[in-house]
């Protein structure tokens, strides 16, 4: 395994435990290199998960890059780490449990945009604003009216 930090490809397993209810194995590691420590996930390779785009593409699912969208609409917001991997989880669960191991990006956006709606308002604004491609500030201040709205009751 190759150190994200320095590169070396030599480390030592310093703890390994299950993870995610038994569908992987959590690793510490710490380099031989720079002596700092990572951690990495071991999962069984299966038949892959499928996102059908909106051009009809069809894509692998790929938890990171679901993350990697967490990420920059939570940035700079109070959300938790685990809040977001929670969030993948979901995500990952919800295209594992379609019959035919695919979904529809709109649906798996959806799923994103409900679980930040609960987290953080802001971070929910953020990635909708991508996600549903406003094409106009008419349609981003529909939006927030909507969420006031919902604030608003009791």
């Amino acid at each position: 395994m190759k150190c994200p930090f320095c590169g070396r490809g030599e480390d030592k397993v310093v703890d390994s435990r299950e993870a995610r209810g038994g569908d992987a194995i959590r690793r510490r590691r710490e380099c031989f290199g720079c002596h700092r420590r990572f951690t990495t996930y071991e999962r069984i390779d299966e038949i892959p998960y499928m996102v059908i785009k909106k051009d009809g593409r069809r894509e692998r699912f790929d938890r990171q890059k679901v993350l990697a969208g967490l990420l920059r609409a939570c940035e700079k917001r109070p959300v938790p780490m685990q809040k977001l991997e929670a969030t993948v989880d979901e995500v990952e669960t919800f295209v594992a449990d379609s019959p035919n191991r695919e979904r529809n990006s709109s649906e798996v956006g959806e799923v994103i945009m409900n679980r930040l709606r609960k987290l953080d308002k802001v971070a929910y604004v953020r990635f909708a604003s991508v996600y549903l491609d406003f094409q106009d500030v008419k349609e981003f201040m529909g939006e927030l009216k909507q969420l006031l709205r919902e604030r608003s009751r009791p």
